[in-house]
């Protein structure tokens, strides 16, 4: 007989995407990949990280079996056709497996209001599923732009940003500003409106987002799994709370 307490009363389970990467390396076969820190970051917040593999059309099942949705990042971009532009510029790269299943997924989390937390390439993914666009490449289109892919090692800072008042992020994290890492070339331009700008960078660049009408659904651009910042550790704590609700 299983005697362990049900996860509702203690740990929530959470999904996490994975990353896909061509046959090479660790195996001659395509192969998932996540750094180790995401899953630690869930763990240590108190929840049971679980890693989704790429199939969208089991989207809807593999959701009905967690709590709540971490969306990754990693070293590709969303297809600019996705978001209305004509045309990709020569740095964007893509994996449409990946983005497919992301795609199914996060938008059956938005419709059952299950908790979100877009990171990097995630947030840019979060926005797009609600009807926003995206910065192809921040050098080409934001004057003076800080170095947003940082020459520093990624578990340092590499800015600040200013959080917005009155938004969810700023009640999680209860600063005006964070210490973040930087590990883009891309941004989200503009939002639909069900969405808002919880935090900017000095240059003007987007930092993360937020739907007010969903329970949790925010999305940063920096790595707070790294924890650069104590907001870090708040956001994934109020995260994990939110799916155990």
């Amino acid at each position: 007989m299983n005697t362990e307490a049900p996860r509702t009363l203690n740990k929530p389970l959470i999904g996490i995407t994975a990353d896909t990467e061509a046959a090479g390396g660790y195996s001659k076969f395509p192969w998932y990949a996540l750094r180790h820190n995401y899953a630690s970051a869930v763990a240590k917040a108190g929840g049971l990280p679980l890693i989704l593999p790429h199939e969208a059309d089991l989207a809807g099942e593999l959701l009905a079996s967690v709590d709540g949705l971490v969306v990754t990042g990693g070293n590709f971009d969303v297809d600019p056709a996705l978001y209305g532009d004509e045309g990709a510029h020569e740095t964007v790269s893509l994996k449409e497996d990946r983005t497919q299943f992301e795609i199914a997924v996060t938008r059956a989390a938005l419709e059952r209001d299950m908790p979100v937390l877009g990171i990097c390439g995630g947030q840019q993914l979060l926005a797009v599923v609600l009807g926003g666009t995206l910065i192809q490449h921040i050098p080409d289109e934001v004057e003076d732009a800080l170095a947003h892919e940082q020459p520093n090692p990624r578990d340092e800072p590499g800015h600040k940003v200013a959080i917005e008042p009155g938004t969810q992020l700023h009640a999680i994290v209860g600063a005006p500003e964070m210490n973040v890492n930087s590990a883009h070339h891309q941004a989200v331009k503009a939002l639909s409106g069900s969405m808002v700008v919880n935090a900017v960078a000095p240059d003007g660049v987007i930092e993360g987002i937020e739907a007010p009408r969903q329970r949790f659904c925010i999305g940063v651009q920096w790595h707070p799994e790294f924890e650069i910042d104590a907001g870090d550790i708040r956001i994934f704590a109020a995260f994990v709370d939110a799916a155990r609700a």
